[in-house]
């Protein structure tokens, strides 16, 4: 037997949609996008991944991307980023990935909280 995935019920799903300010519509659409992202992350081959050209990728949504790198003090930025990643490292024992990964989440979060 596979995977079971379900959805919530219709009273949970109420009470879910008014606790996001959503219309019940909304949220199951917003269920069903994160689980098609969640299976898209998954089925990434690491191989395939390496290979891939993100800010490229993304640049087409976000242009700025594209051309940021002609203004902006990359090393300056890199310094610090780097002795941010190693503190994390040090800290907590992260590897490098994961002290990038950790960074990443934390850097997101200061944005959704700063808009």
């Amino acid at each position: 037997m596979g995977k079971r995935e379900t959805l919530p019920d219709i009273l949970q799903s109420k009470k879910l949609s008014s606790l996001y300010h959503m219309a019940i519509d909304d949220f199951f659409d917003l269920v069903s996008d994160q689980r098609e992202i969640e299976q898209t992350i998954a089925n990434i081959d690491e191989r395939k991944e390496g290979k891939i050209d993100w800010t490229k990728a993304w640049g087409k949504r976000y242009p700025v991307l594209l051309c940021y790198q002609k203004t902006v003090n990359i090393p300056e930025y890199v310094r610090a980023i780097r002795r941010e990643l190693d503190s994390l490292k040090a800290r907590y024992g992260y590897s490098d990935l994961d002290a990038m990964l950790v960074f990443k989440d934390i850097l997101y979060r200061v944005w959704k909280n700063a808009i």
